[in-house]
């Protein structure tokens, strides 16, 4: 069963590979954490982290793939990642577009398109009683 999650997931955790592979040649690390390659640090993790909103992030999940600034914030944000892991494997290649799909849906309601969006309320519900860490 793990196999079929992870063949489903797959198509976006190529991505998220190849990306990491971009932070490792640029400095940065990779860790095996509950399934999923955390990549985080080096020039790639300072770069993003002087980029302003609406495109300043703390982390990004990408299949079974987690892009972060770096380890420490990896670390803080893992329980919420790991909650996006388990919504690709659900949604396997329909993730994203069901993720954009339900931020256009609440930009067009006149809500907020992250923190309204259906998967982030998911993520951020199943992890309210964690650290309080959330990715920015």
């Amino acid at each position: 069963m793990r196999g079929a999650a992870y063949a489903w997931a797959s198509p976006y955790t190529v991505v998220g590979l190849v990306l990491g592979l971009l932070v490792i040649l640029f400095g940065g690390g990779a860790r095996l954490r509950q399934g999923a390659l955390e990549f985080g640090g080096g020039k790639v993790g300072e770069y993003l982290s002087r980029l302003r909103p609406p495109f300043a992030f703390s982390a990004i999940t990408l299949g079974h793939v987690v892009l972060g600034l770096d380890h420490a914030v990896l670390g803080a944000v893992r329980a919420h990642e790991q909650v996006h892991v388990r919504q690709y494997e659900r949604w396997g290649p329909l993730f994203v577009p069901a993720y954009l799909l339900s931020s256009l849906v609440e930009l067009l309601r006149g809500r907020r398109p992250y923190l309204d969006n259906w998967f982030e309320r998911e993520a951020y519900g199943k992890t309210a009683r964690g650290t309080g860490a959330k990715p920015r």
